[in-house]
């Protein structure tokens, strides 16, 4: 869903960019791929800062901004890697020519996906507790119990009897008891899972943060055109008349450059040609609907993507796992293997006699297999 939100606002203002500024919209693109594919290593956890990015993003277009709307004579003469392009990109942050929004917008994001990275890592760190316990070492008095469980009954010729579900209850709760050491310690993680879920979802916020994006571009964008004469009488003093030398210094260019689905590419950025490209919301989700899940997390079919209410699924979800570990030995004395009647095997002997119809005796040919289970079972 992150990547889902992060693709649909990159969409959006290269949008915005090829239908209102598309004087720039060419060279402006494989900033706007670096800025979302930046974001996107951010929410996997990579160590990359939001702030700086957004900061990378609005310095990279100032030139752009400057010789294409404020001074649009002086386009010809200055290219990115020249001295006058560095000095727009070195003053961008003290001449303020986009106004707040570049801070606002940064903030806004550095707050907001940092909670989504953490439920992300979150997550991850579940998994791994999970797949940690999957396997457990059964202690010998643990087998011994299992096997008297299920196998002495059919030493008896008590083939077609299922153990009481009190009795598997008792015998898997000793089995697990380590395991159920970890309900405390899992029920904080779950607690903390709810926290950033709700601080994540809570009113859209992080939603809204990704998808205004573009708003916040374009806020930035008419900002610097209102206040053109402005910008310009303080980059003469800084920077002086545009030369068009290239300097000594590296140009800045984009670390990140990513197709429309915010995964690190070598593609070059879309034409304004080939708005296609964007993948409307509907088709992300078939483009994902090859990754099964046990848990139904999928929007329904008459809605549309939405991160709140898939949140809000997930944490009906929380609620019901968070006494997993100490519920684990009732999930397994449920279903076919166990009964709770009078007719179950208790360890010792059945809770009443069962009819003759329902006993079977080992056949010759079964004997020789029993002989381990036999010993367990205390059976001559």
């Amino acid at each position: 869903m992150f990547q889902y939100l992060l693709s649909f606002s990159q969409g959006h203002l290269s949008s915005l960019l090829e239908g209102t500024y598309s004087s720039l919209s060419r060279q402006a693109l494989p900033h706007v791929n670096q800025l979302f594919s930046s974001l996107s290593l951010f929410l996997r956890g990579a160590n990359v800062s939001v702030e700086l990015t957004v900061h990378r993003f609005f310095n990279n277009i100032f030139p752009l901004v400057y010789t294409r709307f404020i001074t649009p004579g002086i386009e010809g003469s200055v290219t990115a890697s020249s001295t006058f392009g560095d000095c727009l990109r070195m003053i961008r942050q003290d001449v303020k020519p986009f106004g707040n929004y570049p801070v606002i917008m940064a903030q806004e994001l550095a707050e907001l996906l940092e909670v989504g990275r953490q439920l992300g890592l979150a997550l991850n760190k579940g998994l791994e507790v999970i797949n940690a316990t999957e396997h457990v070492n059964f202690s010998r008095d643990c087998v011994k119990g299992l096997a008297k469980m299920v196998y002495c009954s059919h030493c008896r010729g008590l083939t077609l009897i299922k153990p009481c579900a009190g009795y598997c209850l008792n015998v898997m709760r000793g089995c697990l008891a380590s395991m159920s050491e970890l309900d405390q310690p899992w029920r904080i993680y779950i607690s903390s899972l709810e926290k950033l879920t709700i601080a994540m979802a809570g009113h859209h916020s992080l939603e809204l943060a990704i998808l205004g994006v573009r708003g916040r571009v374009n806020g930035a964008l008419l900002y610097a055109q209102n206040h053109g004469p402005l910008i310009t009488a303080t980059v003469d003093k800084v920077c002086g008349l545009p030369t068009g030398e290239p300097p000594d210094m590296r140009p800045t260019s984009p670390e990140f450059t990513t197709s429309t689905s915010t995964t690190t590419s070598t593609s070059p950025p879309p034409s304004a040609s080939a708005p296609s490209s964007q993948l409307l919301p509907e088709e992300w989700l078939e483009k994902f609907a090859h990754l099964k899940s046990p848990f139904p997390l999928k929007p329904s079919k008459n809605n549309k993507p939405n991160l709140r209410t898939l949140s809000w699924d997930f944490l009906r979800l929380l609620q019901r796992y968070k006494p997993f570990f100490i519920t684990v030995p009732e999930m397994l004395c449920e279903g076919e293997y166990v009964v709770d009647d009078s007719t179950c095997w208790g360890g010792d002997g059945v809770v009443e006699r069962v009819p003759l119809m329902r006993q079977a005796r080992w056949s010759k040919s079964e004997e020789g297999g029993i002989g381990s289970i036999k010993t367990h079972c205390g059976v001559s």
